[in-house]
């Protein structure tokens, strides 16, 4: 019996529970009038050595297969059940590609430990408040590449991000080629809703694909963009080569922001600026918040009757003792 789901459709006839110790008291004082003397002895010494028989030591059982019966009786009319609930989950998911820049510059210091390694975890967050949505992966430099096409297996998303590292593309900042890639990773969805998240932290210097080509193929597409443009404001360490090994020296930021702005106005986006960890936090909770997934939730609750047992149970000990009573425990008087 699963106990966890079980539940009682009348529970006020467990108030008839309370007849138990009023039977109690009505037994106790059957007894004393059947122990009270039919005959007056001077003395009873002969009688201490006549030992009770088994039957009347067993009559008492009489008096329990009743008892029995009676909690069993009101257990049955409780009417006990077990629940089990269903749900049908009906979620009108969005489709979101994360395309981000993977550059050298994305190594910079002014996020902790470093621009990449900040934009991977929070984006790892980011993927865990958005169960219900397919994401993909595409990261970006002199080039770019799908790490993960669109997938609801956000762990096999969330290792594929998690490998992400700068170095592994040719280097440079082809925001045009960033776009275009996330675009057609969206260009066959059937989503009512397709959305960019595109983080940089440079100026479009490369790239097979122009910035402006690729936001006229997202605005074909009708794919909303949100655009980041990731560093301080000023300038940032930035980890160098030298002859004396890895050194951190000063370097200007550069953000094309005025492309930035036009390409998520244009698709119905908006653009953020991150100068920090906590900032890029900020701006993926806001963009939670914007693209919410509307999901219906229909629980549908069924009910096994579990009665039949206890009224058996009940029935067995009733019959057990009126048999029993006119058998073996059957009085002379």
């Amino acid at each position: 019996m699963d106990w966890k789901h079980l539940s009682f459709a009348h529970p006020f006839f467990f108030g008839l529970l309370l007849l138990i110790p009023f039977m109690i008291w009505w037994q106790r004082r059957g007894n004393r009038k059947a122990d009270s003397p039919a005959l007056r002895l001077t003395t009873l010494h002969s009688l201490h050595r006549v030992k009770p028989t088994t039957r009347v030591r067993l009559r008492p059982l009489l008096f329990v297969l009743r008892v029995i019966a009676l909690i069993m009786l009101v257990i049955s009319l409780a009417r006990p059940q077990s629940s089990n609930v269903t749900e049908s989950i009906d979620s009108e998911g969005i489709d979101i590609v994360i395309s981000l820049d993977v550059s050298g510059s994305m190594l910079a210091q002014d996020f902790k430990p470093n621009r990449i390694e900040a934009a991977k975890s929070i984006a790892l967050s980011f993927i865990d408040q958005r169960p219900t949505d397919r994401i993909g992966f595409v990261i970006f430099a002199g080039e770019s590449f799908t790490q993960c096409p669109l997938t609801i297996d956000h762990n096999v998303l969330k290792e594929q991000v998690s490998q992400v590292k700068s170095g592994v593309l040719v280097d440079g900042t082809s925001i045009g080629m960033g776009l275009a890639t996330a675009v057609d990773r969206l260009r066959n969805s059937k989503a009512k809703s397709k959305v960019i998240i595109l983080l940089t932290d440079g100026v479009n210097n490369t790239g097979l694909i122009d910035p402006n080509t690729a936001l006229e193929i997202a605005k074909a597409y009708k794919v909303r963009v949100y655009t980041v443009g990731i560093g301080t404001e000023g300038q940032a360490p930035y980890p160098v080569q030298t002859p004396f090994g890895t050194q951190t020296q000063m370097m200007p930021v550069q953000i094309d922001e005025p492309l930035l702005r036009q390409i998520a106005g244009q698709t119905g986006g908006k653009y953020f600026r991150a100068t920090g960890n906590s900032s890029m936090a900020a701006i993926y909770r806001e963009i939670d918040k914007m693209e919410k997934t509307r999901i219906e939730i229909s629980s549908y609750k069924h009910y096994a009757e579990l009665f039949f047992p206890f009224a058996c149970i009940a029935l067995i000990c009733l019959g057990l003792e009126l048999v029993l009573r006119y058998t073996l425990f059957r009085s002379l008087t």
